[in-house]
């Protein structure tokens, strides 16, 4: 099945240019460089500190380094670099933050502490900083863009993914906990839920989607379980999209999950191919689940 393409920036890219890229930790940074190249754009690339991905910077035609929170850095690169558009992409570990060797490598420069002060003290949640920091770079003349652009081969797609398929009971388990997780996603809660024989185990907060495997393992003992995962209706593509794994499948697998329906077009399949290959091998049904307060417009 061909991804869908529906979510991609619809703005035209001048021919061979360069795409910055701002990468975090992960291999999905790496995804993210061949997909731009393979677009026919040059990559240039800022990782940052205590971060990036090891083999990242051979992916790129550019590459320099930069705190997480040295965003006035990251524009003078940019402008460096002839940059227009960039793509944001990669986990940031806080935890690096309060680790004194490491801390001075992240140290804020002046425009981050004035965007911080200015737009952030009162809330720090991830769609106002994210928003802050793409007005920043708007103002620098960086567009944001959707990152999910670059990589429509690594994003869920409606229907059964792979060879697995939900019994009758997981079906029911999935129609009824797709609107729960919708309710949960759109209050801001969390991004994934756990359910079975239509009772909800677990609903995802701050501890993130491998803690709350391992929760809903603790509290269902027995095998069969659904996860549902996918954002809120109006979230913003450009960063912080969701995204699962093969280890994501495996630590479902081994906690007794049999299924892992996913928001169709709104959640990042990293190697999807690799990803499918073990839900059939481990007999993890993967489930595309598409509905109309998901088409969003591009940004």
């Amino acid at each position: 099945m061909t991804p869908p393409a529906a979510h991609a920036d619809a703005r035209e890219l001048p021919s061979g240019g360069s795409i910055g890229l701002i990468a975090g930790s992960g291999v999905l940074p790496l995804l993210v460089a061949q997909g731009i190249r393979a677009a026919g754009h040059r990559v240039a690339c800022i990782g940052l500190h205590d971060h990036f991905h090891a083999d990242l910077p051979s992916h790129c035609d550019t590459f320099e380094r930069a705190g997480v929170l040295q965003i006035g850095r990251w524009i003078r690169l940019m402008r460096a670099f002839g940059v227009a558009d960039a793509v944001l992409v990669g986990r940031v570990k806080k935890a690096t933050m309060y680790r004194p060797l490491q801390l001075l490598r992240q140290m804020p420069d002046l425009r981050t502490v004035l965007l911080y002060y200015q737009k952030l003290r009162f809330d720090r949640r991830s769609p106002a900083l994210l928003a802050a920091v793409a007005e920043e770079l708007a103002a620098s003349g960086v567009h944001l863009m959707d990152s999910t652009r670059f990589i429509a081969d690594h994003i869920a797609t409606e229907g059964i993914m792979g060879r697995t398929a939900p019994s009758a009971a997981q079906q029911r388990d999935i129609d009824f906990g797709w609107p729960i997780l919708r309710s949960v996603a759109n209050l801001g809660i969390g991004q994934a839920i756990t359910v079975r024989d239509c009772d909800v185990i677990a609903v995802e907060a701050m501890e993130g989607t491998d803690a709350t495997i391992d929760r809903t393992a603790a509290i269902c003992r027995r095998v069969g379980w659904t996860m549902l995962k996918t954002t809120h209706d109006s979230h913003d593509l450009r960063a912080d999209v969701p995204t699962v794994g093969v280890q994501t499948v495996e630590r479902i697998a081994a906690a007794g999950g049999r299924v892992l329906a996913l928001g169709a077009g709104r959640v990042i399949m990293l190697e999807r191919d690799r990803v499918i290959a073990a839900a059939d091998r481990l007999g993890v049904a993967l489930v595309g689940i598409r509905g109309a307060a998901h088409d969003v417009k591009p940004l």
